[in-house]
């Protein structure tokens, strides 16, 4: 068979995916793009008048965006740096021989496997103040304490990050465990031998050996932190206020609550160059990691 045959052949076996794929991603953001300059009434059979920018004008106006666009950007960060600490302190620790470490490896994984929802309804139940969990421990120490960790902004939005840290983080914790194992052990041999404590191991061996195996996990668990929706709708619903509400969470309270699909379709927008703009940065990071 030719050269051109096979790639003739080629580009027919995989055009059926190309087809389906260019309708579930291309399409929607070309329709996103188009309905961003249309105010689009609902109550009208959908009738859309051509507002041209003034959606993306009115984004910078709207207090509730700044609010949601704000909590994402610490949501996202914060989470993000203790993933990686508290990810790769925790993996060390699965890393390390000992009888039974199949079995907790296992059972770390439990809270990942949970739904969002799930962990969601379970986290508004348990940060009650009158019969939540973790009052409830606080309380075994001091039992004049009361709080309702939920209807205060600066404890909701603290709530939300610690739920998303306990369930991810140990899916994130075995995915460098991956990691680890393809470090040699002879070169944990070597710095022994010369003396290397385990500290500077750990700085000079295990943490640039698996730098690129964090940067490539920081560019997914970010995106992933970008559009959470789920939790929050779960836990908070955006609230006290919108203290807790996550842009991606605002996003669909404008397009199926207020019916807003123009407004919607450019917070999705924004949403959309946001995510761009983190996986550039990740990417830049893992290119200078290589060198």
């Amino acid at each position: 068979m030719k050269k051109s045959a096979k790639w003739k052949l080629a580009w027919l076996l995989i055009l059926p995916v190309l087809i389906v794929r260019g309708f579930t991603i291309v399409y929607p953001l070309i329709v996103t793009f188009i309905n961003s300059f249309f105010e689009i009434n609902m109550f009208k059979g959908g009738e859309a008048t051509f507002v041209g920018i003034q959606n993306f004008i009115n984004i910078f106006q709207d207090d509730k965006i700044i609010a949601s666009l704000n909590f994402t950007i610490i949501f996202t960060v914060v989470s993000m740096i203790f993933h990686v600490i508290l990810g790769v302190f925790l993996a060390l620790l699965l890393n390390v021989k000992f009888r039974g470490k199949k079995f907790l490896r296992t059972i770390t994984l439990i809270p990942w496997a949970m739904p969002m929802v799930v962990t969601g309804i379970a986290a508004k139940w348990a940060f009650n103040d009158s019969y939540g969990l973790i009052n409830d421990l606080i309380r075994r120490i001091n039992p004049d304490f009361h709080f309702d960790w939920l209807i205060h902004p600066w404890s909701a939005q603290l709530s939300v990050i610690l739920v998303d840290l306990w369930k991810d983080i140990p899916f994130f914790a075995i995915l460098v465990l991956a990691g680890l194992q393809f470090i040699p052990e002879e070169i944990y041999e070597s710095a022994k031998i010369d003396g290397a404590n385990k500290i500077k191991t750990f700085f000079k061996i295990t943490l640039p050996m698996i730098i690129p195996t964090l940067l490539t996990l920081c560019i997914f668990f970010t995106m992933w932190r970008i559009t959470m929706y789920d939790l929050v709708y779960a836990m908070t619903s955006g609230g006290p206020g919108d203290s807790t509400s996550l842009l991606a969470y605002r996003i669909a309270v404008e397009a199926f609550t207020n019916l807003n699909i123009g407004y919607a379709s450019a917070l999705a927008l924004l949403l959309f160059f946001i995510m761009i703009a983190f996986s550039a940065i990740n990417l830049l990071f893992i290119k200078k990691a290589q060198y």
